[in-house]
């Protein structure tokens, strides 16, 4: 489908189609147990939580209807399907990863000069409840726990020298909010030769129309988008593969 756009005396015709040329290009990323890692993102009371941070100042506002969305996928979608890709990712002894962000210091000094009126806002420093992981996916012992300052996890955190020394070389990404730390930090490992996989049903954002958005816009070469179910399915079979080799 075109539809004409007058520019001058020139009338172009701008297609309405998502062209696929560059989908062939798009690196192709499989999971399985061994070098492949689970990467939680931001799933913290400051806005994973209706109760804290985000949530509270919302209703305090009487804005609430507002974020209904955001925290709807969450407690439906994010969190119960979060879960089921760390359980399996245990079970194949595969490394869990959270990366949390917020502030050290009580008066937000060291908080990015764009992101401080929202770390205070939503009160998402050190020692406040805020700060901390939602309690359904709380880590569990040998869980690896980062903490950033920035969008993107890798200007701020020791994530790659870990991945480095774990012998990863693919990650598995979720959590919130997918166009921003989830996307910036998928995107990020793309660049450092880490194979992607961005997992569409344990990711959200504030609306259908940006989750979409940034799954179409990840899939252009930066990695693939999958499903929960892809992903244990594949790790599964990983460990199927594995058990009969050493059987045989």
């Amino acid at each position: 489908m075109e539809t004409p756009v007058a520019r001058g005396a020139v009338v172009l015709r701008v297609s309405m189609m998502q062209p696929t040329y560059i989908d062939e290009f798009t690196r192709p990323v499989s999971v399985a147990g061994a070098g492949s890692a689970l990467v939680i993102v931001d799933m913290q009371n400051a806005s994973g939580h209706r109760a804290y941070g985000l949530g509270r100042m919302l209703a305090e506002q009487g804005r609430s209807a507002e974020a209904e969305y955001r925290f709807a996928r969450i407690e439906r979608l994010l969190i119960p399907n979060i879960r089921r890709l760390a359980s399996a990712f245990r079970a194949a002894a595969a490394p869990v990863i959270y990366l949390t962000y917020g502030c050290t210091l009580p008066d937000y000094a060291d908080a990015p000069r764009h992101l401080k009126k929202w770390l205070q806002a939503t009160r998402n420093r050190a020692g406040e409840p805020e700060h901390e992981i939602v309690a359904e996916l709380r880590p569990e012992p040998g869980d690896l726990v980062l903490n950033k300052t920035t969008i993107g996890a890798f200007a701020s955190t020791g994530l790659e020298a870990a991945l480095r020394g774990m012998g990863v070389e693919t990650i598995v990404v979720t959590g919130v909010s997918t166009n921003n730390c989830v996307g910036m930090t998928a995107m990020e490992a793309a660049d450092r030769q880490f194979g992607v996989v961005l997992v569409d049903d344990a990711t959200g954002t504030c609306s259908d129309a940006m989750q979409a958005a940034t799954t179409a816009t990840f899939r252009r070469l930066w990695g693939r988008v999958a499903t929960t179910d892809e992903v244990i399915g594949e790790l599964r079979a990983g460990r199927g593969a594995r058990r009969a080799g050493a059987a045989g």
